[in-house]
């Protein structure tokens, strides 16, 4: 699915802002038939539940609506005008005056409608949207809901960040011409000083196609006639981490010698390769150091924010980060863009994460549920699960900056069945992009003699918690649990391995002389210790510490206040671990470091 940009041909109008907003026990039968009832007003972006002091609206479960009145610039006569949702967490109804225009389902992947017959350039129209915070055993990510005995609809999940809900991301509504481009798809290779730039372009209706290749300066490198083929640009300079460089492909559809429609889509010339045990960017091998990250800060919850996405990425700098992988969902796109311009390497997960029944067992001593199996993950949730493959690749498959699809995070790997439902969405994400990677992240109880995908993934990422979970407070047994556990998974597979989370919940201010846990000084023993069994593993390949920053989790006993395995705080303040990392990662910038 095409980002919207304005083009020559295009216009694009933004919606955020503050809407009426109620949840649905407050909003009537149908909302979306008259003005909404309610005083309230949200932000859109955000995300609802910290904009309120009201608990029932932070812990509502269920629909709740979003509501204002929309002009259709009346410069739009004889254009299709089209409405996007960027996201809509984790389901939405879009209601255009009393008619639906649009159903979707899944959190963190874009959708539109095409709603030309239901409105006119220069009128008026009434837009409502409906979103669905639930989460089923059939919903990626999964979960339960129960009923309190007072009858509240209360949520279960599985995953540890705080299931945050409602608009987001942005909103938009634009016009394209009645013919006009849909897809663009870019494949980039690299022969010696030559970049090569395969495309597939896809059109509402047979149309002449045109497509130019424009440096960082504008200047024209290549041309071409023909919805698909291959441009060749001499002497490129290809995209690298660290040193981003986009050209730019324009597309245009021809009437004769006239321009119907047309679109830009930015691209990098880079190539990735795994190559025995060593993962390779344009031939070279490259050495993951960054993070897992959250869409997550007070307030806003997970709703976009540039003035934390531009500070962000400072950080990532100063703290000499490569890399960073979008646990446990897509970011929005705004996110990958900016990692495409600065350079940043990116994982690129999907919201596949609480797939794992034991982990719910070990923390509520309930009895062991098999994960895989009719009545809990089956056919519904592995067809879900497939949808949100489908959407990432699609919307996500020409930033140079994505190198990796992880497909899923903390899976019961280890259990029966697991493989039955994973070989086919390994073999479907490999269809849809050849060109990437495909990994996915090892929950702490799946090892090498135990887990059941692994050979089917091209890069081993595991999730490892000795000093944390395992060994607390005794980082002499975590490092000799660490470096056999790491050294089994290298005899066996022969694949490049990685860590994908490893750390300590640190409370900002505690201070000890001695190994205490949630000190600032154990987090970064811990890191230190992890840093050097790292070092003796000939097929390791990267390091992605959790977590960037503190967030928010579910209320409950086994968090206060959240998650605090960020080497920053919420508000972005360092621990000294933060210091501990840009004194290693400064160091190797990129490169695996040598054995001793």
């Amino acid at each position: 699915m095409l980002k919207p940009r304005p083009t020559a041909t295009r216009e694009l109008v933004n919606l955020d802002g503050l809407w009426r907003f109620a949840v649905d026990t407050r909003a009537g039968e149908r909302p979306w038939t008259g003005p909404l009832g309610t005083r309230l007003e949200a932000a859109v972006p955000a995300s609802y539940n910290d904009l309120f002091t009201d608990p029932a609206v932070r812990d509502h479960v269920g629909w709740v609506w979003y509501q204002r009145r929309v002009r259709v610039p009346r410069g739009w006569a004889g254009e299709r005008v089209v409405l996007r949702l960027d996201a809509a967490t984790h389901a939405g109804r879009v209601y255009i005056d009393d008619s639906l225009a649009a159903e979707h389902v899944g959190g963190y992947t874009p959708f539109e409608a095409d709603i030309t017959d239901l409105v006119s350039a220069g009128g008026e129209f009434r837009l409502t949207i409906g979103v669905n915070n639930e989460l089923t055993k059939e919903t990626i990510p999964p979960g339960t809901i129960t009923v309190s005995p007072d009858g509240r609809r209360e949520q279960k999940y599985l995953h540890d960040f705080y299931n945050y809900a409602g608009l987001a991301r942005s909103v938009w509504l634009y016009s394209v011409p009645p013919v006009h481009v849909r897809d663009v798809t870019i494949v980039t290779g690299l022969e010696g000083g030559t970049g090569t730039v395969g495309y597939t372009i896809e059109t509402s209706a047979a149309a002449s196609v045109r497509v130019r290749a424009l440096d960082a300066e504008g200047t024209e490198v290549a041309a071409a006639d023909g919805a698909s083929g291959t441009l060749r640009i001499e002497d490129v300079t290809p995209w690298r981490p660290g040193a981003a460089y986009l050209y730019e492909l324009v597309v245009e559809l021809l009437d004769g010698d006239a321009v119907v429609d047309a679109y830009s889509e930015p691209f990098g010339v880079r190539t990735v390769e795994v190559r025995g045990t060593e993962f390779l960017i344009n031939g070279e091998p490259f050495y993951f150091t960054g993070f897992g990250k959250h869409e997550d800060t007070p307030v806003r919850g997970k709703g976009h924010d540039n003035a934390y996405l531009v500070h962000d990425f400072q950080l990532l700098d100063w703290v000499g980060a490569n890399s960073f992988r979008t646990s446990h969902y897509p970011y929005a796109e705004e996110v990958l863009e900016f990692a495409d311009r600065q350079g940043i390497v990116v994982i690129d997960e999907t919201a596949a994460v609480g797939l794992n029944l034991l982990v719910q067992s070990g923390l509520q001593g309930a009895a062991a549920q098999r994960t895989f199996s009719p009545e809990n993950i089956g056919d519904a949730a592995r067809a879900a699960h497939g949808q949100h493959i489908r959407e990432l690749v699609a919307r996500d498959k020409n930033h140079p900056s994505v190198v990796m699809w992880s497909i899923a995070n903390e899976p019961a790997s280890n259990e029966e069945g697991a493989r039955e439902y994973f070989e086919p969405l390994v073999e479907l994400t490999r269809k849809l992009d050849p060109t990437r990677p495909v990994t996915y992240t090892a929950v702490l109880f799946a090892t090498h003699e135990n887990d059941l995908i692994a050979d089917l993934f091209d890069v081993i990422s595991v999730n490892r918690y000795y000093g944390w979970y395992v060994a607390t407070g005794d980082l002499e047994t975590a490092e000799a649990y660490l470096e056999l556990d790491l050294a089994g998974w290298a005899q066996k597979f022969g694949k490049p391995i990685m860590l994908g989370e490893y750390g300590a919940d640190t409370m900002a201010g505690q201070h000890s002389v001695w190994d205490t846990p949630w000190t600032e000084e154990y987090q970064s023993a811990l890191l230190d210790m992890h840093h050097r069994v790292f070092d003796k593993i000939d097929a390791f390949v990267g390091e992605h510490v959790w977590n960037f920053a503190d967030f928010q989790t579910a209320h409950g006993i086994h968090r206060v206040d959240g998650n605090k395995k960020g080497v920053f705080t919420r508000d972005r303040r360092p621990k000294a671990a933060a210091r501990t990392l840009r004194e290693r990662w400064k160091t190797i910038d990129g490169r695996k470091p040598a054995r001793d």
